[in-house]
């Protein structure tokens, strides 16, 4: 027991779940404390386990569902309950949309103070399984044998299985033909917690018309490595990546090309992208056409229009963009990403696109400064959001209309905040289910300033 909480771990509470975190978490109030309960569904009586107790809330466990929501379903993934990749397999898709858009409308009411805005009903998928076109699975050790899988949620044990339901086909048998190989040629696997062993990890992606890239991550030589092509001779381009530092991060710095095509082509809204092996898309195909088109609508491109498409990567955005304004400068902090973008913009023959390298905070107000007029800014950064110094560069170009391409809604409203409160005006908020059965949700927002 804690100073103001009077429950103990391994305590047994009977709850009622009235709401649901952002990250998927069911929650539970008794007593005036909160209770995080995963895998339930709002509505729903449960009886749950205590693991961990603090001042103002407990985390729990739900051992038996007393009263199930009519919107419970039964996970298509024999593991849910262990991996940490998805967290809303036990309800059903229209809840996961209704909770996504609720998960939006509350950030911004909460975190950016914005109580006029209508989110409008998330965009989903009429088939949400199978979407993830890429992949990036560890490799650990099971009764002697070889297998992967992921970790579980907020740890690195890993949970492994032989396929995944939001996973590309390809993908998966890339994983499963790798496991097959370290298991007939005695390859180790690489023990993260002593530093030695070799096979870490395998990174595939599947592109839209079938072609699979596979790049297999080691710690020192690649051994047997003919057998390592004859087992993935099925796949259209084959890299080794050398990654000897002891870190959780997946590749290191080295690559090598052992076979078949050093990129391949994604076609996405009538462009085609160059995808390497560091190369960044999203890994929803489908839903990221509909992202896009719909960041498109918005921003609405004029012929005579200068754009600045911020946090630009490889220019998957900028070179649609290009198609309907006058000139588009993507800015990007990555120089691999920018040099991924020269070459789409060349390989598609689009002569109106510029890309620079440098600090969006930076190279801003520097292109303003020279006489550059942003007419419209496009901006779709990491997680963690803008900078303070790249919100106020954007506030200083004195441009009139924003579109903002958001994965992270908490992030996405402290922003809109801060542009609201410099004359902006939030005219549409329209989000888009790129990740079906997790709690993520990307969101694109259209604000003007008169």
């Amino acid at each position: 027991m804690t100073e103001t909480n009077p429950f103990q771990k391994n305590m047994c509470v009977e709850l009622v779940i009235d709401g649901m975190t952002s990250e998927g978490q069911g929650v539970g109030h008794l007593n005036g404390v909160a209770f995080f309960v995963p895998e339930t569904c709002v509505g729903e009586r449960v009886s749950a386990h205590i693991i961990k107790v603090e001042k103002r809330f407990c985390i729990a466990k739900a051992v038996e569902i007393l009263s199930p929501s009519p919107n419970r379903v039964t996970p298509r993934c024999p593991v849910y309950s262990l991996c940490g990749g998805c967290t809303m397999q036990h309800m059903t898709y229209e809840e996961q949309l209704r909770l996504k858009r609720q998960f939006v409308q509350d950030a911004f009411e909460r975190i950016g103070g914005i109580s006029n805005v209508s989110v409008q009903p998330v965009i989903g998928m009429d088939d949400p399984w199978r979407y993830r076109n890429k992949g990036a699975f560890p490799f650990g050790k099971e009764k002697g044998n070889t297998v992967f899988g992921f970790y579980a949620a907020r740890s690195h044990r890993l949970i492994p299985f032989a396929d995944c339901a939001i996973q590309n086909e390809e993908v998966i048998r890339v994983a499963n033909a790798i496991a097959e190989w370290a298991n007939e040629c005695g390859v180790s696997v690489y023990d993260e917690e002593t530093g030695y062993g070799t096979l870490r990890a395998c990174v595939s992606r599947a592109t839209s018309d079938g072609r699979i890239m596979a790049i297999v991550v080691t710690h020192g030589k690649l051994p047997k490595e003919k057998e390592l092509i004859e087992k993935l001779n099925f796949v259209d381009s084959l890299y080794h990546n050398r990654n000897d530092k002891k870190t959780n991060v997946v590749m290191g710095d080295s690559f090598r090309l052992l076979q078949g095509e050093r990129s391949l082509l994604e076609p996405l809204n009538n462009v085609n992208y160059l995808v390497s092996p560091q190369s960044f898309l999203q890994v929803n195909p489908q839903q990221t056409a509909i992202l896009y088109q719909t960041a498109l609508n918005l921003l609405s491109a004029k012929p005579n229009e200068t754009v600045f498409d911020l946090y630009c990567g490889i220019g998957t955005i900028s070179l649609q963009i290009a198609k309907e304004a006058k000139q588009v400068i993507g800015i990007e902090c990555v120089p691999e990403a920018i040099k991924d973008a020269k070459e789409n913009a060349s390989s598609n023959k689009i002569t109106n696109a510029e890309f620079i390298c440098g600090l969006a905070e930076e190279v801003l107000p520097n292109l303003i400064g020279t006489g550059y007029k942003a007419d419209a800014i496009c901006l779709d950064p990491p997680r963690k959001g803008c900078d303070i110094n790249a919100i106020n560069s954007i506030i200083n170009s004195k441009t009139k209309r924003i579109v903002y391409i958001s994965c992270n809604p908490a992030t996405l409203a402290r922003d809109v905040k801060l542009l609201t409160d410099n004359g902006f005006t939030v005219e549409y908020v329209q989000p888009v289910d790129m990740f079906p059965n997790t709690f993520h949700v990307e969101t694109v927002v259209l604000m003007t300033k008169k």
